[in-house]
């Protein structure tokens, strides 16, 4: 479960993650006075460069190991322990930002709901999460893998969400979100740690 994260390896063996989420902040351009939501703010590196620009910004995470590391790194930020599918915002944000955490949450049509909730009129979302066929090498090799050990089912198992641009888009808009702009792109990245690389990734 996302209670289960481990801050500190987060941190050192796949701060890829939040690092290539830098780009992403561009495209929010946060702006000072500016009320913004990051969602999934893990230990909240970006939530504190959000904050740099002048806005005033709430971090959430539903791994308490992640939000105890973000309150330890900057103390001056507010940061909640909340699962995004029941989190109801306490005053309308300008801006939802997420990072590489809105494919793990489920159901992702109640996420849209709350998202266009937590928003403004007029406010925005900022995301970057897996698309339709991330990490696919890996699913194919594990599927089969967990089936030679008696999983049934092993796609059952699978915690993620990777929609294509499509599905998400209609998924959006069915909660009054317009879809201004999406793209899908490659990003391959080598796993780190040698031959038990994957198994700690996994």
């Amino acid at each position: 479960t996302m209670s289960e994260w481990n801050a500190l390896a987060y941190d050192t063996g796949y701060s890829f993650v939040w690092k290539h989420g830098i780009g992403v902040l561009d495209m929010l351009n946060p702006q000072p006075d500016e009320r913004i939501l990051d969602l999934g703010c893990g230990t909240g590196h970006l939530t504190h460069q959000i904050s740099q620009a002048g806005a005033e910004v709430v971090g959430i995470d539903s791994a308490p190991d992640m939000i105890d590391a973000a309150r330890r790194a900057y103390p001056h930020l507010r940061f909640e322990v909340a699962d995004a599918a029941d989190y109801v915002a306490d005053a309308p944000f300008d801006a939802v930002f997420s990072n590489a955490a809105l494919h793990w949450m489920r159901p992702p049509s109640r996420i849209a709901a709350h998202i266009a909730a937590a928003l403004k009129p007029g406010g925005r979302l900022v995301a970057e999460m897996g698309g339709h066929g991330n990490i696919q090498a890996i699913l194919d090799a594990l599927y089969p893998a967990l089936r030679a050990v008696g999983y049934e089912s092993p796609k059952e198992l699978n915690p993620w969400y990777f929609p294509s641009i499509g599905e998400y888009a209609a998924l959006l808009e069915r909660d009054g979100l317009a879809a201004r702009f999406a793209t899908l792109f490659d990003r391959p990245t080598r796993l780190e740690g040698g031959e038990a690389g994957l198994r700690h990734w996994l």
